[in-house]
């Protein structure tokens, strides 16, 4: 009697998937799904500084989803009264810099203060497949695996300076769960790439010794904004080139005019990598707070910015329910068409369907 030939892929017998599983159970898993999405228990949740409620809200607030809008919309509200008790932070600087080994450094030394720190970090989107990386969390090993902080890799999408849709929300929802300090990574930087500004309190610019471009800093842009600037990397053969740097930097700054915050906006140097200058950056950040807090610049700046923040929203929904009305989306198609044939304008098109709400 002939053996038969076994193949690797051959499958045994095993037990049958209903052996192993039961209509209750798998009813009793998504209750429990169901019951951890109530608006009210993630609310509870978060207020508890639970993580996973957390991260369940914000995946809430980023969605485009309609239902998970409106929950986001209860779990907001809920969360409101918690919020604006942190220190805002955004941190931005060209690819290379080493934004994220310097976030890890100075959240490393946050949390031997006893500070709690969340990180938002926001990935670029690619314009082609529009995905993301999304590998913040593996840049900073160290401070992943510490329970007082929190990273949340986002990607950017098509949002306007390089920052999620929805991190102002986020930043919320982050300030309920008991964060003391939010950071911000913003995506690069770039002349346009400051809307970041508009939801932070302290803005920090790191920047690179001999990159060639130390009397930029006279040029009005994002440079302007930056109440601090770092030269990172300052160690080793470039410690010297650093402190150039610094001097050039610190001359440029004199050139402005005084701000109304008072503050006078500072030059550094530290070396991420080595954790050499992480404290006099966040002295500084105390020093700005200490000030801005005194003459009230810093609350007259969040009022700004949620009066900024409104108007924002405002323009996005009515640009969301335009492109989303029936007539609009059959027409813009027939104005494309004329457009490609040379019947119409740009122009003349967008103020048709314009007409037409």
């Amino acid at each position: 009697m002939s053996k038969e030939k076994k193949s690797a892929l051959q499958e045994n017998k095993g037990v049958s998937s209903s052996e192993v599983t039961n209509e209750s159970s798998i009813n009793s898993i998504k209750s429990k799904r169901k019951k951890s999405l109530d608006a009210a228990t993630v609310i509870t949740s978060i207020l508890d500084k639970n993580i996973t409620a957390l991260s369940r809200a914000i995946t809430l607030v980023e969605s485009k989803n309609p239902k998970h809008l409106q929950q986001a919309h209860t779990i907001l509200k809920g969360c409101l009264p918690y919020a604006n008790r942190s220190v805002r932070i955004g941190i931005t600087g060209v690819p290379g810099v080493g934004k994220s080994t310097f976030i890890e450094a100075l959240g490393k030394y946050l949390l031997s203060k006893g500070k709690r720190v969340a990180v938002l970090a926001i990935d670029p989107s690619s314009s082609v497949t529009k995905g993301s990386i999304l590998g913040d969390k593996t840049r900073m090993e160290d401070l992943v695996k510490d329970k007082n902080a929190f990273i949340r890799p986002s990607a950017s999408g098509d949002s306007l300076g390089g920052v999620a849709r929805k991190t102002r929300e986020t930043i919320i929802l982050c300030e309920a769960a008991g964060f003391d300090i939010i950071i911000i990574e913003t995506v690069g930087v770039g002349q346009n790439e400051t809307i970041v500004h508009s939801m932070v309190d302290f803005f920090l610019l790191l920047k690179l010794a001999g990159a060639g471009d130390e009397l930029q800093g006279i040029k009005r842009g994002i440079i302007e904004m930056a109440d601090v600037i770092a030269i990172n990397k300052a160690d080793g053969d470039n410690l010297k080139r650093a402190k150039l740097a610094q001097i050039e930097f610190s001359r440029a700054l004199d050139l402005y005019p005084q701000r109304s915050s008072n503050w006078q906006p500072k030059v550094s140097i530290c070396s991420a990598i080595k954790n050499e200058g992480i404290d006099a950056i966040w002295k500084l950040i105390q020093d700005y707070i200490k000030i801005t807090s005194q003459n009230n610049y810093f609350d007259l700046k969040r009022n700004e910015q949620n009066k900024y923040w409104l108007i924002q929203t405002i323009e996005a929904q009515l640009k969301t329910d335009f492109f989303n009305t029936p007539k609009i989306k059959k027409e813009l198609k027939k104005q494309l068409k004329r457009i490609e044939t040379n019947q119409t304008t740009p122009f003349a098109a967008a103020d048709y369907l314009l007409k037409l709400q």
